[in-house]
């Protein structure tokens, strides 16, 4: 027996950091039985239903400056945001209603848009031709509410997910675009059995406990729930339990229900942006992480959380750059 072998073999059972056994990647259980995509199609279709009262994530919000516009687009609207003098979140269209001159490219004056190109001012309460829109700042996420474009009975804030509180988490944002449709994006995070397969380099030992049926679901039991141990480098790993749920159409939450960091979500929002100029759709990942421990030691951790957060973004960039694929071949073979 090794010295590394005799040292896990005495490993505490009460650490969060668990030794994770040798499994060859293609040694470990098939899944592909009881992901059945009648169950994943059913999941989805009870997402679409429920409402987002028209709002759409575009941003973390710390993406969205008081010294500089942001430019974005979803469903093809051009848009712009920037925080007012008193730092709150503004967005409207993203054209000038002078002479349509791009507003990502303008100055920030005193909480006011200039136009470079003609030097048109723009406040927080509009001008001729140009009105704010409805907007949202969740501390982590910023959304806009386009009516037009949702054609739902608005909501006066977006459907935002519990998550732990701010003063004690360290929240991380990533964003990638993909060619699909928000539905790839919400089905590829409504499919837990695939992570230990096309992810195994960040999970290992991931079982599904609990999947929602085909129909007449009560609302309570429409989750998801998972057994999976977190890869953290060599044989080391955090076990946890987690659920997985969809509150409005274009969000998946997984949600650290035992284990180490109970309460920590992965928010997963997917955002239309419009069609390309292959005339093929783009869709938005904005995927938010918010961690949070009752250990000592995250308290420590959380002093460091501006170096921790691209550190986290890029961890969850790489996740969203292999599932992206996932989502991409779903709709490419949906709609061929």
């Amino acid at each position: 027996m090794s010295r590394l072998s005799g040292l896990l073999r005495r490993w505490p059972a009460n650490w969060p950091l668990q030794p994770v056994p040798r499994t060859r990647w293609e040694h470990q259980e098939p899944t592909y039985p009881d992901a059945d995509p009648q169950v994943i199609a059913a999941a989805l279709k009870r997402a679409e239903a429920r409402a987002a009262g028209n709002w759409y994530v575009f941003a973390a919000s710390r993406s969205v400056r008081a010294d500089r516009p942001l430019g974005f687009r979803v469903a093809g609207v051009e848009l712009v945001a920037w925080r007012d003098a008193a730092g709150r979140l503004v967005v409207g269209p993203g054209a000038c209603p002078h002479l349509g001159a791009p507003l990502a490219r303008a100055a920030v004056d005193g909480g006011d848009l200039v136009c470079r190109w003609h030097g048109l001012r723009i406040g927080v309460g509009g001008c001729s031709g140009w009105r704010a829109v409805p907007s949202h700042d969740d501390g982590v996420l910023a959304w806009v509410r386009l009516d037009a474009v949702g054609g739902e009975e608005p909501l006066p804030e977006p459907v935002v997910p519990t998550r732990p509180p701010a003063e004690s988490a360290v929240d991380a944002v990533a964003s990638l675009v993909g060619v699909c449709e928000p539905a790839d994006v919400v089905a590829n995070r409504l499919d837990p059995w695939h992570g230990a397969w096309f992810h195994p380099y960040s999970f290992t030992r991931l079982r599904v406990l609990g999947a929602p049926g085909k129909v007449d679901v009560p609302p309570d039991d429409d989750r998801f729930t998972v057994a999976v141990t977190f890869r953290v480098g060599g044989r080391l790993g955090v076990p946890v339990h987690a659920e997985f749920t969809a509150p409005e159409p274009r969000t998946v939450v997984m949600r650290i229900v035992s284990g180490e960091g109970v309460g920590s979500v992965v928010e997963t929002h997917a955002t239309p942006l419009g069609t390309g100029r292959d005339g093929r759709p783009r869709t938005a990942v904005v995927e938010a992480v918010v961690a949070d421990s009752t250990r000592p030691g995250f308290a420590v951790a959380r002093a460091f959380a501006p170096l921790l957060r691209p550190v986290m973004a890029r961890a969850a960039a790489r996740l969203w750059r292999d599932d992206l694929a996932y989502a991409e071949r779903r709709y490419a073979l949906r709609t061929s």
